[in-house]
């Protein structure tokens, strides 16, 4: 069976191409409040449990014996632009925990912020690993290593404990056996364990429980500092300052996850053909349609739901939007 249409993409006056997926919305008992497709199938969550590997953080005390600030907490949890707010952060961070940026295992990339990847091109710097998005999970990651006693290099290894920890609070959380399911290298070298998006969702609702004290901790640190984990005009850090109330995170290949911790409920949608502006406009028509809103929050959220097409002359042409099944 196809999983249905979750995105179509507009131009003139007719569909000129669709995007399918599958989205599951779930309770903290495990009830499936809403869901279209097979979400029994696992994905690859990739960066959009990226709080979940920030948990270890703070329950093992690496957080406070670091002194690690909210925005650090944030920048843990991030996919960001390697903006200078970005790169500033993630070298703090390391300061505090004694780690050099050699450290580091990520890799380095070009930034994604365009003004920024071109400032290092106008003043001739390389890139470096700090300027990869996913730099703030892997300071905080070198801090765990710290807090553990553990030699921080191989951090990235399946056996580190550092890994291991990880992976023992997602499968708590999402109701798993990790040793289980097939296991991937992600885009930043740690390892992705494949879940079904009943069981990723599932974790999210329970991310979102109150007497969670190191999850309540860090969605305190995303709702204040939205910027620290995507960027300047990204969806993630915009569609969080229109709701607040509302923790959401990217993961590559069409993934989108949240959580919604006023209501209990855990979200999580993946999209087949891994088309990130179909994920975007999904997730948005997925939160928009649940009956958990203000008028005021179902209207921010609705106005994510799509968006227009311009060509390179800023004409007009089409949209992108989200669909209610």
């Amino acid at each position: 069976m196809n999983n249905p249409v979750i995105a179509e993409v507009t131009r003139g006056d007719i569909i000129e191409s669709r995007h399918r997926g599958a989205y599951a919305v779930v309770d903290r008992t495990g009830h499936v409040v809403d869901a279209e497709g097979g979400i029994a199938a696992a994905v690859y969550p990739r960066s959009a449990i990226k709080a979940f590997q920030c948990l270890p953080v703070i329950e093992s005390g690496a957080a406070d014996r670091f002194g690690l600030t909210d925005e650090e907490i944030a920048l843990c949890c991030a996919s960001h632009n390697g903006e200078p707010e970005h790169v500033r952060v993630a070298r703090a961070m390391l300061a505090k925990g004694g780690n050099a940026e050699g450290l580091y295992e990520c890799g380095a990339h070009w930034p994604n912020f365009e003004a920024a990847r071109f400032d290092l091109v106008r003043h001739n710097e390389p890139c470096a690993a700090v300027h990869n998005n996913c730099s703030g999970k892997h300071a905080g990651m070198l801090a765990l290593a710290r807090q553990l006693n553990a030699d921080p290099h191989g951090y990235v290894k399946p056996e580190h404990p550092v890994q291991q920890a990880i992976a023992r609070r997602i499968g708590e959380l999402c109701d798993i056996d990790l040793s289980q399911q097939p296991v991937g290298i992600d885009g930043c070298s740690v390892p992705t364990w494949a879940i079904p998006l009943k069981n990723l969702a599932l974790g999210f609702a329970r991310f979102a429980d109150p007497d969670n004290a190191a999850a309540r901790r860090i969605i305190a640190a995303v709702r204040r500092h939205p910027f620290m984990v995507a960027g300047t005009g990204d969806f993630d850090t915009l569609i969080m300052e229109a709701v607040p109330r509302l923790f959401i995170k990217t993961g590559a290949e069409g993934v989108y996850c949240a959580c919604i911790p006023h209501a209990g409920l855990g979200v999580a949608l993946k999209i087949d053909d891994g088309a990130s502006r179909a994920a975007e406009v999904g997730i948005a028509a997925v939160l928009a349609g649940l009956e958990v809103w203000t008028p005021e929050e179902r209207a921010a959220l609705d106005r994510f739901r799509h968006h227009g097409l311009a060509n390179w002359r800023r004409i007009d042409v089409g949209e992108v939007r989200g669909l209610r099944l």
